[in-house]
């Protein structure tokens, strides 16, 4: 039986690299007519310029925040998921933890990031916690929802079998909402790069997001654009990485996500 998920589109590389080189064009275009000062918008080959010769720097700050875009990802994902399976498991949480959660997106991510950085420094931690908030509610709603989306005619004959409501969850909810998982994780590959950088704007000493201010600080506006086309590749990748594993999760639940 087929399982049909609202879920996110994947990633077209072919349309992709078509958007790119469209949007190139245009930027090209707007600086030739414009004759706009390179301190306010540098061209398309300033930029590549820039990337170039600034290559290993860039290259060092990308380490750092996929770094933590990464490790606030896997976590995000996994404390998300055990949410999503709590919710499913006791009405008691349901009733209470949900409007929490409702709540906690009426507060702007970007008003938490210097509390943040008072709380867990301006290392790693305050950039990946940044990145697990920004992600957290994403990967619940979406997995929740798949979770209570299970196909009637599953639970009618995990229920003819005896089946527990613990194996009903294991064995049949939980591979029935794998694709509706997928959907939230592709979500968070997009979302987890954004809060990184956040929280390097509000205070680091390293990462793309401190890069882009200490280029624009000293009016370096060519270097502040690679560091931003340095950071829509790495998401770009990872994306296309995720994916991957999440077509090859949703095959694994035996849907067609």
């Amino acid at each position: 039986m087929a399982l049909r998920s609202n879920a996110t589109t994947k990633l077209n590389l072919k349309d992709l690299g078509i958007s790119i080189v469209l949007i190139v064009f245009v930027w090209q275009i707007i600086v030739w007519l414009t004759n706009v000062p390179p301190y306010i918008l540098p061209g398309p080959m300033r930029v590549i310029e820039a990337f170039v010769y600034n290559a290993e720097l860039i290259l060092q700050h990308t380490l750092v925040t996929a770094t933590e875009v990464l490790i606030g990802l896997v976590m995000g994902t996994v404390l998300g998921a055990a949410t999503a399976l709590c919710l499913m498991m006791s009405n008691t949480a349901r009733r209470f933890v949900m409007p929490i959660l409702v709540l906690s997106q009426t507060v702007p991510v970007f008003a938490l990031a210097p509390m943040l950085t008072l709380w867990l420094g301006y290392g790693l931690g305050s950039k990946i916690a940044m990145t697990i908030l920004i992600i957290y509610f994403p990967v619940t709603s979406t997995f929740f929802d798949g979770l209570r989306a299970t196909p009637g005619g599953f639970l009618d004959l995990a229920d003819s079998m005896r089946a527990t409501r613990p194996r009903t969850l294991l064995q049949v909810r939980v591979p029935a909402a794998l694709p509706s998982l997928a959907s939230g994780i592709r979500l968070a590959a997009v979302y987890a790069p954004i809060g990184a950088v956040i929280g390097e704007w509000v205070g680091a000493s390293q990462g793309l997001g401190y890069l882009m201010l200490l280029a624009n600080g000293r009016v370096k506006i060519d270097l502040m654009f690679a560091a931003l086309i340095a950071l829509c590749g790495f998401t770009i990748l990872l994306r296309a990485v995720i994916d991957v594993l999440c077509s090859r999760i949703s095959h694994w639940s035996g849907l067609s996500a």
